[in-house]
């Protein structure tokens, strides 16, 4: 049986969005997550270690390679304080 060309191109049309809109989906996640693959399972631990990887470098998945911690980073404390309710 003839395969009928006509419908080759719809397949054709399909196949090739879903590769572009899969490869714009993996390009995102990677630019979002500076080039780094992505996390999963991000607990508490995580967390606290990526804020204090924001006040060190001003970025989430970035790292200091410097032995002291910069100048501004004594008072840039992940601890908020509260005004006292009188």
């Amino acid at each position: 049986m003839p395969v009928p060309f006509e419908a080759l191109i719809p397949l054709g049309l399909i196949t090739g969005f879903f590769g572009v809109s899969g490869l714009l989906f993996q390009k995102l996640k990677n630019s979002v997550n500076e080039g780094q693959p992505p996390r999963y399972g991000v607990d508490r631990w995580d967390r606290i270690m990526m804020d204090r990887d924001f006040r060190l470098t001003g970025s989430k998945r970035g790292q200091s390679h410097q032995p002291t911690a910069p100048a501004g980073f004594s008072t840039s404390s992940a601890w908020t304080l509260e005004k006292e309710h009188l």
